[in-house]
């Protein structure tokens, strides 16, 4: 098996592509600007990108989106369903993959992708493609997929719980950070704090709705989209609870740092310092 990369790692001088957890329910119709700057970042018309509606039950997911970036000005748009592990493990469907230059993975459920996707072909071919620079998306479902630590399920409210959050393996393009999706709009910040207490080393984003974190190969984290991002950084951390806390129990977190970030501001997950992203550009 071949190693996990992570942001900023390389292979034969190549960078690894953007990854770009979106916090689910983007603007398809009017004022794209998650997915305009997806498909900027995919080569625009001349770009081609693969669309994998696994997480959805709906079957006309994959099209609708398929539709929204042709309409965008993407000509080179296919849909994978990857609907069972067969297909997941079909040579010529994983090699059509490769050629894309963008995937984007759509809401649902995360169960579904880690379940279906978990350990195949195309699993293999996706964390290949974005060490070699292919950029991949996922909303919602897809963006809880992304990263090596995935939230499976969990429960509301703002105070951590032992309880609270059930974690699963997610597809592993980064390990430094760990996300959940419609953030503020579901009450999810207890659940992200309880995933972080399990081991106080990712770095947590709670992306609102419309929200994206555009997380570059030197782990610059931009925030595009409507609403805000929530970076839970437990790098001063000095006591959890967690591991003498009985079922039900809240959870006791002592130094955690948080931020509310917006468009225009970026997070450096290195040096954990937040700043504005003009700033990046002049130095």
């Amino acid at each position: 098996m071949k190693p996990v990369p992570t942001p900023g790692r390389t292979r034969d001088g190549v960078r690894q592509g953007l990854i770009v957890p979106i916090g689910g329910a983007e603007a398809k119709m009017r004022h794209r600007r998650i997915l305009s700057k997806f498909v900027r970042a995919c080569g625009s018309k001349d770009g081609r990108i693969a669309v994998i509606p696994t997480a959805s039950e709906a079957d006309d997911t994959g099209t609708r989106y398929e539709t929204v970036f042709k309409e965008i000005g993407v000509a080179g748009v296919r849909v994978f369903p990857f609907a069972t592990r067969d297909e997941c493990d079909d040579e010529a469907e994983v090699e059509a993959l490769k050629r894309a230059d963008g995937v984007f993975m759509t809401g649902g459920n995360q169960l579904r992708l880690s379940t279906t996707l978990g350990g195949t072909r195309a699993a293999y071919a996706l964390r290949e493609m974005s060490a070699n620079g292919v950029h991949i998306a996922g909303t919602s479902a897809g963006a809880g997929f992304l990263s090596e630590h995935m939230i499976a399920f969990g429960a509301e409210g703002a105070s951590p719980r032992a309880d609270m959050v059930t974690l699963a393996p997610g597809l592993g393009l980064t390990n430094t950070v760990i996300v959940d999706h419609h953030f503020r709009e579901r009450d999810r910040l207890g659940r992200l704090l309880t995933a972080i207490g399990y081991n106080p080393f990712v770095v947590g984003l709670g992306l609102d709705e419309d929200t994206a974190a555009f997380i570059d190969p030197d782990g610059i984290v931009k925030v595009v989209g409507s609403g805000s991002v929530t970076v839970v950084d437990p790098s001063e951390v000095e006591f959890t609870s967690m591991d003498s806390a009985k079922q039900h129990d809240p959870i006791c977190l002592v130094g955690i740092r948080v931020h509310y970030l917006i468009e225009g501001w970026a997070y450096n997950l290195g040096t954990r310092e937040a700043t504005p992203a003009s700033a990046l550009s002049a130095t």
